[in-house]
């Protein structure tokens, strides 16, 4: 076999020539004539290339560049570092703009970025041609995750300082995102109470049979340790029952709390003072139970079963979102690990106002927030605040008794239920076409998240995850402003 059959990847010889499928009439000249435009995949570049000569000039990688530069505080970024001894460490710089820009785009594993940094365009320029292992990605976001978060704050001013940001109208809602916890990981309070048992007893057996075998622990061990030891498997047995009995503790904790609240509620219902509301409260969790089906997930303890929009149950975070009409920038969020909306209404008002020093002309909500108490809540807002917010929620079903006319007209029964007020409202003119508007404001945002940055979080844990949350909500935002910069020419960073 001479050396010119070893010139390609595979032995002549051994390749069966095929001919083409058809009816047998090839035309003569075909593609042999055309011209082509010249391809040298070895051609060697005799001047050093640019990077910044590959990416376009509206690209969004260079709108974060500008904004990391010229616009976003990085002094808390800077302050934490305050040793001057052992490795250099990536600049910060670098690091924010290759987070913010993965977070954008949807790429958001540290070792996904470590990959993007070397593999695409945008990444490669904005790292400056750096290369940061996942490890290092990984502790500077771990490290700088309250600051990553504060970075929604800063997106919205900017959104703010744009004119995208009105207040005259806007939205509540809230979404499931999926924590990063597995299913299989997770055990029941019937499961968890019985698995207790079987482990505590192996442990008591383990430990005795170690107490038997003190003779040959020098041979077992080794010179260089002690010979106290706990054995591997020992070890392992102990810390799981140490897990499994936090688990518990918090799965009790959770059901004498839930017992507490519903019965100081049904005693203020009725009419009882603080203390007879506390007393009632401390007595049904004194008797809680837990349902034998709740369940303690072991990778992420804080997150719970909720069911999605597709019907399916999954470990999820309950995240709370307002946005403004006019540009769909999210002007306040939250994220928590309770499974309805009722009870966050009254906190997201409060935040909302928080940052943004008003709660809106119109404030929008659907019917998973209305209860009698937000609706007491609102009312007394609505006079407070003496025309300059008004509230349209979603009454769903009414209570038995209670009537709302199609077509309101007259004044307003005086022995009318807040519901039956809020009904009213819903139903005149006006109340039909502000809450139409409802769902074209918020729905689409959420689904601008799921399908570019994902609606999950990767880290565990609910502090972390609610960092991690308002990164995501903050590059939502700084999406918004690069759209709304490349439609109208507004300077948004200073760089630019």
């Amino acid at each position: 076999m001479t050396s010119d059959s070893q010139d390609g990847l595979f032995d002549e010889g051994l390749v069966e020539r095929v001919e083409p499928a058809g009816d047998g009439v090839v035309e003569t000249g075909a593609g042999v004539n055309k011209r082509f435009k010249p391809f040298e995949p070895d051609a060697v570049m005799l001047v050093p290339p640019s990077l910044d000569e590959w990416l376009p000039g509206n690209h969004l990688a260079r709108f974060i560049a500008d904004l990391v530069a010229e616009e976003l505080d990085l002094s808390r970024f800077y302050g934490s570092y305050a040793k001057t001894k052992g490795q250099p460490p990536y600049d910060p710089r670098l690091m924010v703009r290759v987070l913010l820009y993965g977070y954008c785009v949807g790429v958001r594993s540290s070792r996904e970025l470590e990959r993007a940094c070397v593999d695409v365009v945008a990444f490669r320029w904005l790292a400056g041609q750096q290369a940061p292992d996942f490890r290092s990605i990984g502790r500077f976001r771990k490290r700088h995750l309250a600051a990553l978060g504060n970075v929604f704050l800063q997106a919205l001013e900017l959104c703010r300082a744009a004119g995208m940001v009105s207040l005259g109208r806007v939205a509540l809602d809230g979404t499931k995102v999926r924590a990063n916890a597995s299913r299989r990981k997770a055990m029941s309070y019937a499961r968890l109470s019985e698995k207790q048992k079987i482990l505590a007893t192996e442990v008591s057996d383990m430990l005795a049979d170690a107490q038997s075998v003190d003779a040959a622990e020098d041979a077992r061990f080794g010179v260089d340790k002690r010979g106290d030891e706990l054995p591997p498997e020992l070890a392992d047995r102990q810390s799981r029952l140490v897990k499994m009995a936090a688990a518990r503790k918090q799965l009790e904790d959770d059901a004498a709390a839930k017992a507490r609240q519903e019965a100081e509620q049904k005693a203020r219902d009725r009419g009882d003072d603080d203390d007879t509301a506390a007393g009632k409260g401390d007595e049904a969790a004194a008797k809680a139970v837990v349902r034998p089906g709740a369940q303690r997930n072991f990778t992420d303890p804080d997150s719970r079963i909720m069911k999605t929009a597709d019907g399916s149950f999954h470990y999820c975070y309950n995240a709370q979102a307002v946005v403004d009409a006019d540009h769909q920038v999210i002007v306040a969020t939250e994220l928590n690990n309770t499974g309805v909306d009722v009870q966050q209404l009254v906190p997201m008002l409060e935040k909302t106002r928080e940052i943004n020093g008003s709660l809106g002309g119109q404030f929008l909500a659907d019917a998973g927030y209305c209860s009698a108490g937000n609706l007491e809540h609102v009312a007394s807002l609505e006079e407070t605040v003496a025309g300059r917010s008004e509230f349209f929620i979603a009454t769903g079903r009414l209570k038995h008794g209670e009537q709302v006319p199609d077509v309101p007209r007259g004044r307003i029964p005086a022995q009318a239920t807040g519901r039956e007020r809020m009904g009213r409202k819903l139903k005149t003119k006006k109340g039909r076409a502000v809450y139409a508007r409802r769902k074209a404001i918020i729905e689409p945002v959420f689904g601008q998240i799921h399908t570019r940055q994902g609606k999950h979080v990767l880290l565990r844990g609910l502090k972390q995850a609610q960092h991690e949350w308002n990164l995501i909500a903050g590059c939502h935002n700084l999406l918004k402003l690069f759209t709304f910069q490349g439609n109208t020419g507004f300077p948004a960073p200073a760089g630019t």
